[in-house]
């Protein structure tokens, strides 16, 4: 029983905590807004068009081309996280009740903005209804399942793979509603969440003893946030980038070639314009 009441308590703390991130400002991130920004300089208006109607993957885009902008996403995100947690480490002892769950809340704040961002540049569906300030119960599962795999947990990264295979078969544009709220996704969401809150208040105990000496301790806390913020990001990327869902139209992408599927003639192809190089894609298996 009491075993029961610490994971309910463990998760609740996590939901609470990722519904507070999700509220910031900044932390919602535009789909369509970021893909053009993103994208604009590695792919062709028609193919940027596409990314944004539809998916990247839907618009031919080479995963190579989708890995350097996520890297660039993960360096920009990590250098502003640690930029804030060393500032919050500056007043020292006497400011921690304030600091501490600050920190932590932008600490989150940025891991949802990485997890939007790497989604969408890996073909998932917008994570946040436009017209919904609150985070609903599918958005809060995907999400939690995110920062899952950041974490490295392993039924966090079997989960993503259940519900990235449901968005590929179905071609869907939305995120599977029954399968994050009541499917068999569901219990596992759950458990991911009772782990994380665990985990967030270690974090929040490390962050309090880094915080505790004024001016070293925003030197630590920023060193920490550094060390620990860009591994959980690419740990996210290498999963979403390895998913079917994130792969190109018209199957693998080799450069310099023109790809064909064994025992059937070439098919359409679109070229994806590349600085110095030229790439070409199979439109369809």
């Amino acid at each position: 029983m009491v075993t029961g009441e610490m994971s309910e308590n463990a998760e609740s703390r996590f939901s609470a905590l990722l519904a507070g991130a999700a509220r910031l400002p900044g932390v919602r991130v535009d789909r369509e807004a970021y893909l053009r920004a993103a994208l604009a300089r590695h792919c062709s208006e028609d193919q940027l068009r596409q990314a944004m109607a539809e998916t990247p993957a839907a618009a031919g885009i080479p995963l190579d081309v989708l890995d350097r902008v996520a890297d660039a996403s993960i360096r920009y995100e990590t250098a502003k996280v640690s930029a804030l947690s060393a500032a919050a480490g500056l007043p020292g002892v006497l400011a921690l009740p304030a600091t501490v769950p600050a920190d932590l809340a932008q600490y989150v704040g940025h891991m949802l903005r990485i997890s939007q961002k790497l989604a969408y540049l890996y073909s998932w569906p917008d994570l946040f209804s436009a017209d919904n300030d609150d985070l609903d119960d599918d958005t809060k599962g995907v999400l939690t399942l995110f920062v899952g795999v950041m974490f490295g947990t392993q039924s966090a990264n079997a989960a993503v793979g259940k519900v990235a295979g449901m968005l590929s078969e179905q071609m869907a544009k939305k995120l599977p509603q029954k399968a994050l709220t009541h499917g068999v996704v569901y219990p596992i969401v759950k458990k991911v969440a009772q782990y994380l809150g665990v985990e967030m208040t270690k974090q929040t105990f490390a962050k309090s003893v880094s915080k505790a000496i004024p001016l070293v301790g925003a030197a630590v806390s920023g060193g920490l946030t550094f060390a620990t913020f860009r591994p959980m990001s690419k740990r996210l990327k290498a999963h979403l980038s390895g998913l079917e869902l994130a792969r190109p139209v018209g199957g693998r992408v080799i450069t310099g070639e023109v790809i064909q599927d064994e025992g059937r003639q070439a098919a359409d192809e679109v070229k994806i314009p590349k600085p110095g190089r030229e790439w070409r894609v199979l439109k369809r298996r």
